[in-house]
């Protein structure tokens, strides 16, 4: 009697929305689409290869996560920045991971450090080849291993909200060798806090850490104002 499989996990369906909205989404966040940059769903769609509809439903996905702005009548555009959003985006996030870092130093393992530690090894490997986007992808993966392996995997969801709000300024940011060199060792700070459970030190670095955009901000908006709403 053969013995009885066990079932397999459903696979998750791709459309053509999701892969609609992934490629205009990575555009948006690294910059290669600028704000204030008009998108017609027509010619996305040709773009594509598409039909009008799943374009506009990744248009919508992007709209929620305000990357562009949709209004009746008018063209969609590839929204601005806006520095109350950014301010508040970063908040809510700073209130998120000062608790996420009590749980972590908490409940910490050696298995957990170790782990951490490959993606540190990466990021400086990333760094060093100066492949942004690369370094820029093992940043969100850094935040949420840190939510997950302290036993709170959830608020990744909320930290990654709050992190999107701001991610293209973080580009504009990395593009300079020196402010990827500063978010690695504010990382490699983070990470030293947490494996040796001190929580001050911790969330110290994790404020310092969330401040350091601050003189980009400031640079990109007396630069580049038509950036901003």
């Amino acid at each position: 009697m053969s013995q009885m499989q066990e079932p397999l996990e459903p696979r998750v369906r791709r459309t053509t929305t999701d892969d609609v909205y992934e490629k205009l989404h990575e555009e948006i966040v690294s910059l290669k689409v600028l704000p204030g940059t008009k998108l017609s769903e027509s010619e996305v769609g040709r773009r594509f290869g598409v039909s009008r509809q799943p374009v506009r439903k990744a248009f919508t996905r992007l709209g929620n996560e305000e990357l562009l702005l949709i209004r009746p009548q008018k063209a969609t555009q590839v929204r601005g920045f806006s520095m109350e959003r950014i301010a508040h985006a970063r908040f809510v996030r700073l209130s998120v991971e000062l608790e996420v870092v009590r749980c972590a130093c908490e409940t910490w393992s050696r298995e957990n450090q170790a782990i951490l530690e490959e993606n540190l090894n990466r990021q400086k490997q990333a760094k060093e080849a100066g492949d942004m986007p690369r370094f820029h992808a093992l940043d969100y993966e850094f935040h949420r291993l840190i939510c997950e392996l302290s036993g709170k995997p959830l608020a990744f969801e909320a930290v990654q909200g709050c992190k999107q709000k701001v991610d293209r300024l973080c580009m504009l940011g990395l593009a300079r060798d020196q402010e990827a060199a500063a978010v690695l060792a504010d990382h490699r700070d983070l990470a030293d806090c947490i494996g040796s459970g001190d929580l001050d030190k911790a969330r110290h670095t994790i404020r310092r850490h969330l401040t350091r955009l601050d003189a980009t901000i400031e640079l990109i908006h007396e630069t580049h104002p038509d950036y901003f709403e």
